[in-house]
């Protein structure tokens, strides 16, 4: 195992941040930490007073139904993975109410040897209404907030298709950023078989096993780290790879999720990935390198608009994107998958 400098910090943004200036932010493509964002928060305020006070405030709801929790033993050191020989994930699942997990996590701040406990990515509008109306995000009032409640909690470097604000209302966060050509450099593991949703990084950022992903050296360089207080929050930008580390006892984080820009009806890129892999993957190499070129040409369009040549009304399935278009689109992959 191989210790590795500390990585560079993630740029910030501090004070009273507007839309344009969100925007603009946005439009760069590149992680901000954005100081104070929700230090006004009413829940963030009952932070301030520790972890009783932060659990006193939340019990002051009944949440409206149970929640699933996770928990991994203390041997695993609050790292949720995969067991050794990544036949399945090392945390078990349950399901309670939330005022109880929260208990939970009160008696084992007590413990020296404490298991990983998580309630993860909950719809807090659905789960808990008054929380939701006391603490707002007035940047994304369209998008439906969920909370994540934890302990010592370590989530490996993993990707999602969305861009993220994450505003971290009790306790520590650090974030770990990779950008997305690093993808290489990170050894992704499983598709099926994940504790992220999309694939993991395979390298435990904390004991680096070099010898076995030499290249992560090269992902670490590029990295960039930032440790969130109470009251900041935080901007991943679509599909950037981040590890996650929960700092206390308690810590409690609120996100935004969201996708702009896409055109209404449009298929998921993911799903188009699984089935690059299904089609193309395991064709011989001459065969996969002409439909590199094909995808080039129609669908990264490296050679400029591909039907330009053709008057509008022959342009089929390269017209104007719209709902009906790409329904036509799903109908006859549909066919040709029967």
């Amino acid at each position: 195992m191989t210790a590795l400098p500390q990585p560079a910090a993630i740029d910030e943004f501090e004070g009273k941040l507007d839309a344009e200036q969100f925007a603009i932010l946005r439009k760069a493509g590149q992680p901000v930490v954005l100081r104070g964002l929700v230090a006004d928060w009413p829940a963030v305020a009952a932070a301030s007073g520790g972890d009783r006070a932060i659990a006193g405030y939340m019990a002051r709801e009944p949440s409206t139904r149970p929640v699933t929790a996770i928990a991994a033993p203390p041997s695993e050191g609050g790292r949720f993975f995969y067991t050794p020989d990544l036949s399945q994930l090392n945390f078990s699942r349950g399901q309670g109410r939330l005022e109880a997990f929260i208990g939970d996590l009160i008696t084992a701040s007590d413990l020296p040897d404490a298991p990983a406990l998580a309630v993860q990515s909950e719809d807090i509008a659905d789960l808990l209404p008054r929380f939701a109306a006391e603490n707002r995000l007035a940047l994304l009032p369209q998008v439906r907030p969920r909370i994540w409640i934890g302990n010592r909690i370590r989530v490996a470097p993993h990707y999602d298709l969305m861009e993220n604000v994450a505003c971290c209302v009790a306790g520590q966060r650090r974030f770990t950023l990779f950008a997305p050509e690093q993808i290489a450099n990170l050894y992704p593991g499983s598709f099926e078989l994940t504790p992220a949703g999309t694939p993991v990084s395979m390298v435990d950022t904390h004991a680096p096993d070099l010898d076995r992903f030499p290249r992560f050296e090269k992902a670490w360089a590029e990295a960039r780290q930032a440790t969130l207080e109470p009251g900041d929050a935080i901007y991943i930008p679509y599909c950037w790879w981040h590890g996650v580390e929960s700092l206390g006892p308690l810590n409690i984080l609120v996100n935004y999720w969201w996708n702009e820009g896409e055109p209404e009806g449009i298929g998921s890129p993911y799903s188009a990935l699984l089935h690059g892999i299904l089609s193309v993957r395991h064709l011989p190499p001459e065969k996969r390198a002409i439909w590199k070129t094909m995808f080039d040409y129609y669908v990264f369009e490296e050679h400029g608009d591909p039907v330009e040549h053709l008057p509008v009304q022959a342009r089929g399935l390269f017209g104007a994107p719209s709902p009906a278009l790409f329904a036509r689109m799903r109908e006859i992959i549909r066919g040709l998958l029967r």
